[in-house]
């Protein structure tokens, strides 16, 4: 399994991204056609930066990335990417100054995860919190046809967040990369096909709870 990880954390070494998580992206791209030219995308949770690289090389010059974190990062980034500091589920005059000539969204993305606490139904019950609250932010932000994709640990909530999707996309599916480490609780839920508009209550009785975090 060591050698499985240096893999991973080599090649993206080599290949001058900040972390393994980037062939995770690549894999869904290339499993789902995520990215293109000319797309405009949101990365939520997004540092150190992998995926809004990747993001911004697929994209291209006439593309742009929205990158947000509430933690900074060193990594240098290309022209046609905006990294900010900022709570991805706060908006603030700022964040909504740099949305507005960008909005709708072709993809909102989220590879965030929470603090783990080892105790494994908290952890899940907390990741399926930050899926929520992307899925809410896709509700209101994507484009008609637009995709969402976003990190989940394995749970029994998992399902009911793959059913609180299909009212918002054309189809939804699950994905586990192959440089995701087979003893990794995480999967990712690909939204493909936004139906369009946001439903009357995000997060309440039309999209489904997913299980109750209360």
């Amino acid at each position: 399994m060591k050698q499985y990880r240096d893999h991973y954390f080599k090649r993206a070494k080599a290949e001058h991204y900040p972390a393994r998580s980037v062939y995770k992206l690549q894999e869904l791209d290339s499993k789902f056609g995520l990215l293109k030219p000319g797309m405009k995308v949101l990365d939520l949770g997004a540092a150190p930066g992998s995926w809004t690289l990747f993001a911004a090389k697929k994209v291209g010059e006439r593309g742009f990335v929205l990158a947000l974190d509430i933690q900074d990062t060193e990594q240098q980034f290309p022209a046609n990417v905006r990294f900010l500091v900022h709570d991805a589920f706060e908006d603030s005059p700022e964040l909504l100054a740099l949305m507005e000539p960008l909005l709708p969204f072709d993809f909102v993305m989220s590879d965030m995860a929470p603090k783990t606490t080892g105790h494994k139904f908290t952890d899940q019950a907390r990741s399926l919190e930050l899926c929520e609250r992307a899925r809410d932010v896709a509700a209101r932000r994507l484009k008609p046809g637009g995709f969402l994709v976003v990190k989940i640990f394995e749970g029994p909530d998992a399902k009911g967040f793959k059913e609180s999707l299909r009212p918002l996309f054309e189809a939804v599916r699950v994905f586990k990369p192959k440089s995701s480490r087979a003893e990794s609780k995480e999967i990712f839920m690909a939204g493909l096909g936004f139906r369009g508009g946001p439903p009357e209550d995000p997060g309440g009785a039309a999209l489904g709870n997913g299980g109750d975090l209360k």
